[in-house]
């Protein structure tokens, strides 16, 4: 019986493709939507995972996300280092400058400022260019940060005049080791481009050692943003961010909790999550929709096959049966078809600097909900199946 049914599916060409159709987007869709969130947590959380060797981020008390950020006193750094349990305990500077490039073009930058003695913070830079090298006064590395075109500046020495007439339509190179950089009235030297991760939102970074940071920076009474703790050997970070807590009233979360942490907080904030509810919405729309008709159609227009099949003795559970499997073999073709066309458009978006990444969770997300939508569509087209009477179906009526 179950290879008359997938014959009678296949003999209807026109609603088997749309059937395919229907849930090949809805795959797709969902699968697509579900990358993208987790491109963009995983960027929003890009500088907790940079730093890996870290195990407890302290921070102000206000502080719940590693995106929006408020600086500590200098003097919370040495209240963590005397705790219990701490190996090591060094100061990293969230800012934001705006930077004057050689031509005379400006542009917003986030600062880090990293500690000087283990350069911890700072990612590797391109080139094998040694990372010693960031202790040299005035010395910085640039960072696309997951931007396209920001750290563009013009190919000819004669156009980089920042006292002359800029010429925004003259031919640009990216920055490059050696350029010069103007910050505050303080001109700084790039010593190349850091292989940072992509940042969400956005944005260019410029790394720098923290007393360069602190001297160059407009000054602050505050210029701490995160204390970055080890523990010592045989100390759980989960109880060293309790004892830190403890013992200084600042905030203290390991870097996985903290991650954690910020996802929960784009999710509360950001309006790209809104954006993804709503292409998830489209696509469970288009799924019930298009699948569930067609289905359905499908089902009407065999009522007939189905009346002779139940003449001929055929039970309603394996009517039932019969088209489930018309179903579950859409839902089959419908899913890996889905996620192999996502798959390649994922692999384009990344080529193109978008937030994509396909988790492990993604093409189950996108499994079940093809689940979910053939077994709504299979149940609405059953029940003309289970009501049928044989003698009303060839009386015509």
């Amino acid at each position: 019986m179950l290879r008359i049914a997938l014959k009678m599916l296949l003999g209807d060409r026109a609603k088997y493709v749309g059937l395919i159709f229907g849930i090949t987007f809805t795959s797709f869709l969902v699968t697509f939507a579900a990358s993208y969130f987790a491109g963009i947590m995983t960027r929003g959380y890009a500088p907790i995972a940079e730093n890996s060797t870290v195990d407890v981020w302290v921070m102000d008390p206000a502080v719940t996300s590693v995106e929006q950020t408020t600086n500590m006193s200098l003097q919370a750094l040495a209240r963590v280092r005397s705790v219990a349990g701490v190996q090591s305990a060094v100061p990293l500077m969230f800012a934001t400058a705006d930077v004057r490039f050689p031509d005379g073009r400006y542009q917003p930058f986030q600062v880090i400022g990293v500690d000087d003695a283990t350069l911890i913070g700072m990612p590797s830079i391109q080139n094998d260019v040694m990372p010693s090298l960031l202790r040299v006064p005035d010395a910085v590395v640039v960072d696309a940060g997951g931007t396209s075109g920001k750290l563009e500046t013009s190919f000819q020495i004669s156009d980089q005049s920042p006292h002359g007439k800029l010429d925004f339509d003259a031919p640009t190179r990216e920055l490059a080791k050696g350029d010069e950089l103007l910050i505050n009235d303080h001109s700084v030297r790039i010593l190349g481009q850091s292989q940072g991760l992509p940042r969400f939102p956005p944005r260019p970074l410029l790394y720098m050692t923290f007393s360069n940071a602190t001297r160059i920076l407009p000054p602050e009474r505050r210029r701490l943003t995160f204390v970055l703790a080890t523990a010592a050997s045989g100390v759980a970070p989960e109880d060293l961010a309790i004892r830190i807590e403890l013992a200084t009233g600042l905030r203290a979360r390991t870097s996985a909790d903290f991650k954690s942490d910020t996802v929960h907080w784009f999710l509360v904030n950001s309006e790209d999550v809104g954006d993804i509810a709503a292409m998830l919405t489209l696509a469970m729309s288009v799924g019930f929709g298009v699948t569930g008709v067609m289905l359905y159609m499908f089902t009407n227009e065999n009522l007939r096959n189905y009346a002779v099949l139940s003449a001929m003795g055929a039970t309603p559970r394996l009517l039932l049966t019969m088209v489930f499997a018309q179903a579950g073999l859409c839902g089959l073709l419908g899913t890996g078809l889905g996620l192999g066309l996502c798959a390649i458009i994922g692999q384009l978006a990344i080529m193109a600097g978008y937030p994509f990444r396909m988790m492990w969770f993604t093409p189950l997300l996108g499994a079940l909900t093809v689940v979910l939508v053939s077994l709504v569509a299979a149940a609405l087209s059953v029940r003309p199946v289970l009501k049928l009477e044989p003698s009303l179906v060839f009386a015509g009526r």
